[in-house]
């Protein structure tokens, strides 16, 4: 995959809309073409095919990057690190799964891209659990999205809704809320004017607690989980993984509500598909851990 040609490469000299334009000239695949070019890569390593399949997607792999707009770093090294996930994606891709590659290609999107932000921001000093790291990315958009705007602590209702919505403890969500909002003056006050690209003073924290050991130990292992979580999605039929990822795996997720009215059926029936598609995707990855002689979770 290394040996891949005339890749177009997003630079601060080029700039993003000459980029933007650029990779709009490459086609999109038809889902059989897609089949093909995925079966020439796997069964001859066909580079020509790879090719295709990376540059029919770069279209999607910048969408993911511009949703990282607000943390401060360079957009071309973010959209270059997206690139680099889509390459990892495309050399890993089953066609055989049953599901497209854009599906598959936004697990490693968005994992390239955080990674990325996390080993960029030396400043942030996160902790090292996956749970910490779902709230830095995720708990500002919590908070807005149910209008929890108030500085300091976040009210004890707003605390159990945004814990029950990210799927972490209320005692997480008070320390990261405080670790990123705290102190005397408001740390969510923006650092320039440039709209989307500006910055929070809370992006220059420090916390002198990091262990950089332990957090590329942490990277590694969600890496190894992430490729479980990809292979495992093939026990769930489409409506399960549809629900799933738009309440537990999505970057901005969903409502029961919402969904509810999507597939007409009851909230409570929407629950109840989400936490048997859990299951079910929980088991599968626990047989494939063990099958390698890991352990997971899940």
């Amino acid at each position: 995959m290394s040996n891949l040609k005339n890749l177009p490469a997003p630079s601060p000299e080029q700039g993003l809309n000459r980029y933007m334009q650029e990779i709009r000239k490459f086609p999109m695949l038809e889902p059989e073409q897609e089949y093909m070019l995925a079966k020439r890569w796997v069964d001859h390593e066909d580079t020509d095919a790879a090719h295709q399949m990376v540059t029919s997607h770069l279209r999607l792999a910048a969408k993911i990057a511009m949703g990282y707009r607000g943390y401060g770093l360079p957009q071309a090294e973010v959209i270059s690190e997206a690139n680099v996930g889509l390459m990892q994606a495309v050399k890993k891709f089953d066609p055989e799964k049953g599901f497209r590659l854009a599906t598959y290609a936004m697990w490693w999107i968005r994992a390239s891209i955080q990674e990325y932000v996390l080993r960029s921001w030396s400043m942030v000093k996160l902790g090292t659990t996956s749970a910490q790291k779902k709230l830095f990315f995720n708990l500002r958009k919590a908070k807005n999205r149910i209008g929890a705007l108030e500085e300091g602590d976040l009210r004890p209702e707003n605390v159990a809704r945004i814990a029950t919505d990210l799927g972490v403890t209320e005692k997480e969500v008070v320390s990261m809320n405080r670790r990123l909002s705290g102190g005397d003056a408001s740390l969510n006050a923006m650092v320039g004017s440039d709209g989307d690209s500006a910055t929070q003073w809370q992006d220059w924290l420090e916390d002198e607690s990091v262990n950089t050991a332990q957090d590329y130990e942490a990277s590694d292992e969600m890496t190894v989980r992430r490729e479980l979580l990809a292979e495992s999605m093939d026990v769930l039929n489409d409506r399960e993984k549809d629900i799933l990822m738009q309440r537990r795996l999505a970057e901005e997720t969903i409502t029961l509500e919402d969904l509810s009215g999507q597939y007409n059926v009851s909230r409570e029936r929407i629950r109840q598909i989400e936490v048997r598609a859990f299951e079910k995707l929980q088991k599968r990855m626990q047989e494939l851990a063990r099958k390698r002689g890991m352990y997971a979770d899940a």
